[in-house]
Protein backbone atom coordinates (compact mmCIF):
# COMPACT_ATOMS: atom_id res chain seq x y z
CA UNK A 1 0.00 0.00 0.00
CA UNK A 2 1.02 3.75 -0.85
CA UNK A 3 1.54 6.12 1.92
CA UNK A 4 0.30 9.54 1.45
CA UNK A 5 2.62 12.36 2.51
CA UNK A 6 0.61 15.95 3.13
CA UNK A 7 3.31 18.88 3.11
CA UNK A 8 0.88 21.49 5.22
CA UNK A 9 2.08 25.08 6.34
CA UNK A 10 3.44 23.28 9.40
CA UNK A 11 5.25 20.96 7.29
CA UNK A 12 7.34 23.20 5.37
CA UNK A 13 8.08 25.51 8.00
CA UNK A 14 9.42 22.51 9.99
CA UNK A 15 11.80 21.64 6.99
CA UNK A 16 13.20 25.27 6.90
CA UNK A 17 14.05 24.94 10.18
CA UNK A 18 15.74 21.56 9.63
CA UNK A 19 17.66 23.38 6.60
CA UNK A 20 19.13 26.27 8.64
CA UNK A 21 20.94 23.30 10.92
CA UNK A 22 21.68 21.64 7.65
CA UNK A 23 23.70 24.81 6.81
CA UNK A 24 25.50 24.66 10.20
CA UNK A 25 26.32 21.33 10.63
CA UNK A 26 27.33 20.60 6.76
CA UNK A 27 29.19 24.51 6.90
CA UNK A 28 31.01 24.00 10.39
CA UNK A 29 32.94 20.26 9.48
CA UNK A 30 35.17 21.40 6.26
CA UNK A 31 36.02 24.51 8.85
CA UNK A 32 37.69 22.35 11.39
CA UNK A 33 41.09 21.60 9.40
CA UNK A 34 41.18 25.20 8.83
CA UNK A 35 40.60 25.90 12.07
CA UNK A 36 43.43 23.72 12.89
CA UNK A 37 46.06 25.34 10.63
CA UNK A 38 44.64 28.49 12.12
CA UNK A 39 45.11 27.85 15.49
CA UNK A 40 48.27 25.75 14.97
CA UNK A 41 46.80 22.18 16.76
CA UNK A 42 47.15 18.85 16.59
CA UNK A 43 44.44 16.92 14.72
CA UNK A 44 43.67 15.32 18.11
CA UNK A 45 42.75 18.63 19.73
CA UNK A 46 41.38 19.88 16.51
CA UNK A 47 38.83 17.36 16.88
CA UNK A 48 37.40 18.09 19.98
CA UNK A 49 35.24 20.83 18.48
CA UNK A 50 33.57 17.34 17.06
CA UNK A 51 33.53 16.61 20.76
CA UNK A 52 31.69 19.89 22.02
CA UNK A 53 28.92 19.28 19.27
CA UNK A 54 28.58 15.66 21.43
CA UNK A 55 28.56 17.23 24.63
CA UNK A 56 25.75 19.67 23.36
CA UNK A 57 23.95 17.34 22.19
CA UNK A 58 23.33 15.53 25.49
CA UNK A 59 22.73 19.03 26.95
CA UNK A 60 19.80 19.13 24.49
CA UNK A 61 18.58 16.05 24.89
CA UNK A 62 18.70 16.50 28.34
CA UNK A 63 17.01 19.65 28.41
CA UNK A 64 14.53 19.08 25.57
CA UNK A 65 11.67 16.87 27.50
CA UNK A 66 11.89 19.31 30.07
CA UNK A 67 11.61 22.41 28.06
CA UNK A 68 8.58 20.66 26.03
CA UNK A 69 6.45 19.79 28.69
CA UNK A 70 7.37 23.45 30.48
CA UNK A 71 7.04 26.21 26.77
CA UNK A 72 5.54 23.76 24.25
CA UNK A 73 7.51 22.22 21.54
CA UNK A 74 7.25 24.46 18.80
CA UNK A 75 8.08 27.56 21.27
CA UNK A 76 11.50 25.04 21.95
CA UNK A 77 12.10 25.12 18.15
CA UNK A 78 12.58 28.38 17.57
CA UNK A 79 14.21 29.46 20.56
CA UNK A 80 17.16 26.39 19.21
CA UNK A 81 16.36 28.24 15.81
CA UNK A 82 17.38 31.76 17.57
CA UNK A 83 20.69 29.80 20.12
CA UNK A 84 21.71 28.44 16.38
CA UNK A 85 22.33 31.77 14.78
CA UNK A 86 23.48 33.65 18.31
CA UNK A 87 26.10 30.87 18.22
CA UNK A 88 27.63 31.28 14.76
CA UNK A 89 27.81 35.03 15.18
CA UNK A 90 30.19 34.11 18.68
CA UNK A 91 31.88 31.95 16.28
CA UNK A 92 32.27 34.65 14.07
CA UNK A 93 34.10 36.73 16.86
CA UNK A 94 36.41 33.77 18.18
CA UNK A 95 39.73 33.18 17.47
CA UNK A 96 41.44 31.02 20.88
CA UNK A 97 40.81 27.59 21.01
CA UNK A 98 38.52 27.54 23.84
CA UNK A 99 36.00 30.40 22.73
CA UNK A 100 35.16 28.75 19.46
CA UNK A 101 34.92 25.36 21.60
CA UNK A 102 32.51 27.46 23.51
CA UNK A 103 30.61 28.91 20.31
CA UNK A 104 30.59 25.60 18.85
CA UNK A 105 28.74 24.19 22.13
CA UNK A 106 26.02 27.27 21.95
CA UNK A 107 25.43 26.91 18.53
CA UNK A 108 25.24 23.04 19.23
CA UNK A 109 22.94 22.99 22.24
CA UNK A 110 20.38 24.93 20.13
CA UNK A 111 20.48 23.17 17.45
CA UNK A 112 19.63 19.67 19.31
CA UNK A 113 16.86 21.39 20.39
CA UNK A 114 15.84 22.39 17.24
CA UNK A 115 16.26 18.67 15.72
CA UNK A 116 14.57 17.05 18.58
CA UNK A 117 11.51 19.58 17.99
CA UNK A 118 11.49 18.73 14.44
CA UNK A 119 11.41 14.69 14.85
CA UNK A 120 9.08 14.50 17.28
CA UNK A 121 6.70 17.13 15.11
CA UNK A 122 6.74 15.44 12.33
CA UNK A 123 6.50 12.07 13.61
CA UNK A 124 3.91 12.72 15.31
CA UNK A 125 2.33 14.73 12.52
CA UNK A 126 2.24 12.00 9.45
CA UNK A 127 1.78 9.34 11.65
CA UNK A 128 3.01 6.13 9.34
CA UNK A 129 4.46 8.76 6.77
CA UNK A 130 6.79 10.09 9.36
CA UNK A 131 9.78 8.15 8.46
CA UNK A 132 8.94 9.66 4.65
CA UNK A 133 8.47 13.26 5.76
CA UNK A 134 11.81 13.05 8.30
CA UNK A 135 13.56 11.58 5.48
CA UNK A 136 12.66 14.95 2.96
CA UNK A 137 12.98 17.28 5.76
CA UNK A 138 16.78 16.15 5.80
CA UNK A 139 16.73 16.22 1.99
CA UNK A 140 15.96 19.54 2.28
CA UNK A 141 19.08 20.13 5.04
CA UNK A 142 21.32 18.37 2.84
CA UNK A 143 20.38 20.18 -0.19
CA UNK A 144 21.29 23.75 1.85
CA UNK A 145 24.14 22.06 3.28
CA UNK A 146 25.68 21.47 -0.14
CA UNK A 147 25.10 24.86 -0.83
CA UNK A 148 27.20 25.55 2.98
CA UNK A 149 30.80 24.09 2.28
CA UNK A 150 30.75 25.83 -1.50
CA UNK A 151 30.29 29.53 0.54
CA UNK A 152 32.91 28.86 3.12
CA UNK A 153 35.36 27.19 0.29
CA UNK A 154 34.58 30.27 -1.90
CA UNK A 155 35.09 32.76 0.95
CA UNK A 156 38.21 31.15 1.53
CA UNK A 157 39.60 30.86 -1.92
CA UNK A 158 38.68 34.34 -2.46
CA UNK A 159 40.60 35.47 0.33
CA UNK A 160 38.04 36.35 3.26
CA UNK A 161 38.39 33.62 5.04
CA UNK A 162 35.89 30.89 6.06
CA UNK A 163 33.63 32.93 8.90
CA UNK A 164 31.46 35.00 6.39
CA UNK A 165 30.46 32.33 4.60
CA UNK A 166 29.40 30.08 7.78
CA UNK A 167 27.54 33.40 9.17
CA UNK A 168 25.57 34.01 6.02
CA UNK A 169 23.09 31.13 7.22
CA UNK A 170 22.16 34.38 9.92
CA UNK A 171 19.92 35.64 7.34
CA UNK A 172 18.22 32.83 6.67
CA UNK A 173 17.45 32.49 10.19
CA UNK A 174 16.27 36.15 9.80
CA UNK A 175 13.94 34.82 6.93
CA UNK A 176 12.37 31.85 8.40
CA UNK A 177 11.72 33.70 11.43
CA UNK A 178 10.15 36.63 9.67
CA UNK A 179 8.10 33.54 7.33
CA UNK A 180 6.96 31.71 10.83
CA UNK A 181 5.64 35.09 12.23
CA UNK A 182 3.86 35.57 8.92
CA UNK A 183 2.13 31.96 9.67
CA UNK A 184 1.82 31.83 13.19
CA UNK A 185 -2.14 32.16 13.29
CA UNK A 186 -2.54 29.03 10.67
CA UNK A 187 0.51 27.11 12.81
CA UNK A 188 -1.70 27.50 15.76
CA UNK A 189 -4.55 25.34 14.15
CA UNK A 190 -2.45 22.47 13.46
CA UNK A 191 -3.05 19.51 15.78
CA UNK A 192 0.43 17.66 16.70
CA UNK A 193 -0.23 14.80 18.76
CA UNK A 194 2.18 14.57 21.76
CA UNK A 195 3.07 18.00 21.60
CA UNK A 196 2.97 19.10 25.10
CA UNK A 197 4.91 16.33 25.98
CA UNK A 198 3.49 14.18 27.37
CA UNK A 199 2.54 10.71 27.19
CA UNK A 200 4.24 7.61 28.10
CA UNK A 201 6.34 5.85 31.33
CA UNK A 202 9.15 7.32 30.82
CA UNK A 203 11.54 4.26 29.82
CA UNK A 204 12.09 3.26 26.38
CA UNK A 205 11.55 -0.43 25.26
CA UNK A 206 14.68 -2.29 24.20
CA UNK A 207 13.89 -2.31 20.65
CA UNK A 208 13.84 1.70 20.53
CA UNK A 209 18.26 1.10 22.17
CA UNK A 210 18.84 -1.46 19.10
CA UNK A 211 17.57 2.04 16.55
CA UNK A 212 19.47 4.22 19.14
CA UNK A 213 22.45 1.99 18.65
CA UNK A 214 22.32 2.43 14.90
CA UNK A 215 22.22 6.31 14.98
CA UNK A 216 25.69 5.64 17.29
CA UNK A 217 27.85 3.89 14.33
CA UNK A 218 26.55 5.79 11.39
CA UNK A 219 26.33 9.54 13.26
CA UNK A 220 30.34 8.31 13.79
CA UNK A 221 30.45 7.45 10.01
CA UNK A 222 28.68 10.80 9.24
CA UNK A 223 30.52 13.24 11.76
CA UNK A 224 34.03 11.33 10.53
CA UNK A 225 33.80 11.78 6.68
CA UNK A 226 32.75 15.54 7.38
CA UNK A 227 35.30 16.66 9.83
CA UNK A 228 38.00 14.81 8.18
CA UNK A 229 37.21 13.83 4.56
CA UNK A 230 39.13 17.59 3.74
CA UNK A 231 41.98 16.58 5.31
CA UNK A 232 42.21 13.21 3.27
CA UNK A 233 41.63 14.76 0.38
CA UNK A 234 44.84 17.03 0.63
CA UNK A 235 47.24 14.22 1.88
CA UNK A 236 46.30 11.51 -0.41
CA UNK A 237 44.71 13.03 -3.56
CA UNK A 238 46.46 16.27 -3.37
CA UNK A 239 44.34 18.94 -3.82
CA UNK A 240 44.46 22.47 -2.40
CA UNK A 241 42.74 23.63 0.56
CA UNK A 242 40.02 25.57 -0.46
CA UNK A 243 39.39 23.08 -3.22
CA UNK A 244 39.26 20.30 -0.32
CA UNK A 245 36.62 22.67 1.73
CA UNK A 246 35.04 22.78 -1.06
CA UNK A 247 34.42 19.19 -1.71
CA UNK A 248 32.91 17.82 1.16
CA UNK A 249 29.81 19.20 -0.51
CA UNK A 250 29.83 16.31 -2.94
CA UNK A 251 29.44 14.05 0.29
CA UNK A 252 26.14 16.75 1.10
CA UNK A 253 25.02 16.30 -2.89
CA UNK A 254 25.15 12.84 -2.72
CA UNK A 255 22.98 13.37 0.29
CA UNK A 256 20.82 15.66 -1.04
CA UNK A 257 20.01 13.22 -3.70
CA UNK A 258 19.35 9.75 -1.80
CA UNK A 259 17.07 11.45 0.69
CA UNK A 260 14.89 13.05 -2.38
CA UNK A 261 14.82 9.12 -3.59
CA UNK A 262 14.75 7.81 -0.12
CA UNK A 263 11.21 9.50 0.26
CA UNK A 264 9.82 7.75 -2.92
CA UNK A 265 11.45 4.12 -1.79
CA UNK A 266 9.73 4.52 2.01
CA UNK A 267 5.96 5.18 0.40
CA UNK A 268 6.60 1.59 -0.94
CA UNK A 269 8.90 -0.30 0.62
CA UNK A 270 10.12 -0.90 4.73
CA UNK A 271 12.45 1.41 5.83
CA UNK A 272 14.91 -1.35 7.66
CA UNK A 273 15.21 -3.24 4.44
CA UNK A 274 16.20 0.03 2.55
CA UNK A 275 18.67 1.04 5.82
CA UNK A 276 20.68 -2.11 4.51
CA UNK A 277 20.65 -1.44 0.82
CA UNK A 278 21.54 2.43 2.23
CA UNK A 279 24.82 0.90 4.42
CA UNK A 280 25.72 -0.96 1.42
CA UNK A 281 25.97 1.79 -0.72
CA UNK A 282 27.66 3.90 2.05
CA UNK A 283 30.63 0.67 2.17
CA UNK A 284 31.04 1.33 -1.91
CA UNK A 285 31.44 4.71 -1.86
CA UNK A 286 33.64 4.75 1.18
CA UNK A 287 35.94 1.97 -0.73
CA UNK A 288 35.84 4.43 -3.90
CA UNK A 289 37.02 7.56 -1.60
CA UNK A 290 39.94 5.65 0.15
CA UNK A 291 41.59 3.67 -2.60
CA UNK A 292 41.42 7.12 -4.98
CA UNK A 293 44.44 9.10 -6.02
CA UNK A 294 42.81 11.74 -8.10
CA UNK A 295 40.64 14.14 -7.22
CA UNK A 296 37.87 13.72 -9.42
CA UNK A 297 37.78 10.28 -8.51
CA UNK A 298 37.50 10.36 -5.15
CA UNK A 299 35.11 13.49 -4.66
CA UNK A 300 33.02 10.58 -7.09
CA UNK A 301 33.30 8.12 -3.97
CA UNK A 302 32.04 10.88 -1.81
CA UNK A 303 29.17 11.11 -3.93
CA UNK A 304 28.33 7.86 -3.57
CA UNK A 305 29.07 7.66 0.29
CA UNK A 306 26.47 10.34 0.64
CA UNK A 307 23.75 8.25 -1.58
CA UNK A 308 24.27 5.44 0.82
CA UNK A 309 24.73 7.87 4.11
CA UNK A 310 21.65 10.20 2.97
CA UNK A 311 19.18 7.54 4.81
CA UNK A 312 21.11 6.57 8.00
CA UNK A 313 19.77 8.95 10.43
CA UNK A 314 16.48 9.88 9.01
CA UNK A 315 15.57 5.77 9.16
CA UNK A 316 17.37 5.19 12.69
CA UNK A 317 15.80 8.08 14.24
CA UNK A 318 12.05 7.41 12.76
CA UNK A 319 12.80 3.81 14.05
CA UNK A 320 13.42 5.02 17.27
CA UNK A 321 10.45 6.95 17.65
CA UNK A 322 8.57 4.40 15.89
CA UNK A 323 9.65 1.65 18.57
CA UNK A 324 9.64 4.54 21.31
CA UNK A 325 6.53 3.25 22.97
CA UNK A 326 4.18 6.67 22.15
CA UNK A 327 7.00 9.21 23.61
CA UNK A 328 7.94 10.60 21.05
CA UNK A 329 9.81 13.88 22.36
CA UNK A 330 11.41 11.62 24.71
CA UNK A 331 12.53 9.36 22.05
CA UNK A 332 13.95 12.42 20.20
CA UNK A 333 16.12 13.82 22.84
CA UNK A 334 17.62 10.15 24.17
CA UNK A 335 18.61 10.46 20.42
CA UNK A 336 20.64 13.01 20.87
CA UNK A 337 22.49 11.17 22.82
CA UNK A 338 23.51 8.92 20.17
CA UNK A 339 24.60 11.49 18.18
CA UNK A 340 26.40 12.73 21.52
CA UNK A 341 28.20 9.26 21.66
CA UNK A 342 29.36 8.80 17.52
CA UNK A 343 29.88 12.99 17.58
CA UNK A 344 32.56 12.82 20.49
CA UNK A 345 33.96 9.83 20.37
CA UNK A 346 34.86 8.86 17.04
CA UNK A 347 36.31 11.59 15.18
CA UNK A 348 38.30 12.14 18.69
CA UNK A 349 39.39 8.33 17.60
CA UNK A 350 39.72 9.07 14.18
CA UNK A 351 42.46 11.85 15.15
CA UNK A 352 44.05 10.42 17.49
CA UNK A 353 44.69 7.76 14.97
CA UNK A 354 45.50 10.04 12.31
CA UNK A 355 48.33 12.62 14.21
CA UNK A 356 49.75 7.99 15.01
CA UNK A 357 49.33 6.51 11.23
CA UNK A 358 47.84 9.43 8.99
CA UNK A 359 44.62 10.09 7.83
CA UNK A 360 44.34 7.46 4.78
CA UNK A 361 45.02 4.64 7.46
CA UNK A 362 42.91 6.23 10.66
CA UNK A 363 39.97 6.54 7.81
CA UNK A 364 39.65 2.32 7.86
CA UNK A 365 37.37 2.73 11.20
CA UNK A 366 34.67 3.42 8.93
CA UNK A 367 34.55 -0.20 7.54
CA UNK A 368 34.18 -1.48 10.84
CA UNK A 369 31.48 1.22 11.77
CA UNK A 370 29.06 0.40 8.93
CA UNK A 371 29.80 -3.39 9.69
CA UNK A 372 28.11 -3.10 13.38
CA UNK A 373 25.14 -0.57 12.10
CA UNK A 374 24.83 -3.71 9.38
CA UNK A 375 24.81 -6.23 12.44
CA UNK A 376 22.26 -3.80 14.56
CA UNK A 377 19.40 -3.53 11.81
CA UNK A 378 19.61 -7.03 10.90
CA UNK A 379 18.39 -7.82 14.32
CA UNK A 380 15.96 -5.02 14.73
CA UNK A 381 14.65 -6.93 11.90
CA UNK A 382 13.45 -9.73 13.93
CA UNK A 383 11.69 -7.22 15.86
CA UNK A 384 7.98 -7.23 15.15
CA UNK A 385 6.89 -3.86 14.05
CA UNK A 386 4.66 -1.63 16.24
CA UNK A 387 1.60 -0.35 15.23
CA UNK A 388 1.30 3.10 13.95
CA UNK A 389 -1.81 5.13 14.11
CA UNK A 390 -2.68 7.70 11.47
CA UNK A 391 -3.33 10.78 12.81
CA UNK A 392 -6.31 13.20 13.32
CA UNK A 393 -6.69 15.98 10.06
CA UNK A 394 -8.35 19.00 10.51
Amino acid sequence: MRLQLHRDRLTLVTYAQLGIFGYWIYGFGPVVPLLRDEQGTSRAVASLHGSALAVAALVGGALSPWLVRRFGRQRVIWAGTAGLAVGVLALWAARPFAATMAAVFVAATAGSLLVNGVVATLSGHHGPAGAAAISEANAVAAGVGTVSPLIVGGAVTAGFGWRPGLAAMVLAVAAVALVGWLSRDALSTVAVPGSDGGGGTGRLPWPYWLAWTSMVVTGSVEVCLNLWAGDELRGHADVSPGVATAAVSAIVGGMFLGRLVGVRLLLYFAPLRVLLVALAVSALGFTIFWLATTAWLAIAGLLVCGLGNSLHYPLAVSLAVEHSGGQPDLAAARSAYAMAVGFGLAPLALGWTADRVGTHRAFLLVYLLLAVAAVVVWRLMRVPAPVVIEPARR
